[in-house]
């Protein structure tokens, strides 16, 4: 999928798991509950990191063109170094690495562990990065026509207010992991449920993706999951944004409505 799609559907899933946690009795405090919303929509344009067109290859200019190339020729290493006999040769690691499980479930807890360790520079940086993708991706026409500053700018400003939000009593800090030195440990949460979102929007495309690796699967490690080829679409097509995207949004606001008890 594109990268507005995956900021929709990630923002959706995030909201989904709010409502979840009120009817389970352990309601999110709103800026949690907004905060985890723009962390899973950043989070689900991260995968694509292997991606040397993808929006987060652009958004932090030559930072992001850097590490993506690095993530590229990590991924690609891997892949060679893995797969198995009915693996197809490549010529690059995009849909590889940073999209499976694996990486997801990384790229989570160590946000998380970041987090518990440095603390609240930890947590802005945290907030910063994920704050300018979701821009970038629920925004994506607006940034597209704006400077790369502008929107280093609002990202910033969006992660100070949200931080100082957060760090107010009853907000959210502790939400979910109470105990001593375990502020903001649920940050790796949004993370890894946005990697995961990605994961599946591109699973069901036509090139599928391998999230069970390094499982075997029919004799390959990096089987592309996916559902039957005829239910499946191309990346932009219109089901994407004529049918997904409505849906995503639709699946959104009533999540948003539940979590907030509003019904």
């Amino acid at each position: 999928m594109m990268g507005p799609a995956h900021s929709l559907s990630g923002a959706a899933a995030w909201l989904g798991v709010g409502a979840l946690a009120e009817a389970n009795g352990h309601e999110m405090p709103w800026p949690v509950l907004l905060v985890g919303a723009l962390i899973t929509a950043g989070a689900a344009l991260a995968p694509d990191l292997d991606h040397k067109s993808a929006t987060i290859s652009r958004a932090f200019g030559p930072v992001s063109k850097a590490l993506c190339n690095f993530v590229d020729a990590l991924s690609y290493g891997i892949y060679k170094a893995t797969r198995g006999k009915k693996d197809p040769r490549r010529n690059g690691g995009h849909r590889t690495l940073t999209h499976t499980l694996v990486w997801a479930v990384l790229m989570g807890a160590g946000a998380s562990a970041l987090a518990v360790a440095v603390g609240r520079w930890a947590v802005l940086g945290i907030l910063f990065v994920h704050m300018v993708l979701a821009i970038e991706g629920l925004l994506w026409r607006q940034a597209r026509v704006s400077s790369d500053v502008l929107v280093w700018l609002l990202g910033a400003t969006s992660a100070w207010m949200l931080a100082d939000f957060l760090d107010r009593p009853g907000n959210g800090a502790h939400w979910l992991f109470t105990g001593d030195g375990q502020a903001y440990m649920w940050l790796g949460l949004p993370i890894l449920l946005g990697a995961l979102v990605h994961d599946i929007g591109d699973a069901i495309t036509v090139s599928g993706a391998p999230i069970l690796w390094p499982l075997p699967i029919a004799r390959r490690l990096w089987y592309p999951l996916g559902p039957p080829k005829f239910m499946r679409f191309r990346a932009g097509s219109w089901v994407e944004l004529k049918i997904l995207m409505p849906i995503f949004m639709a699946l959104g606001a009533v999540g948003g409505l539940f979590a907030l008890n509003v019904v």
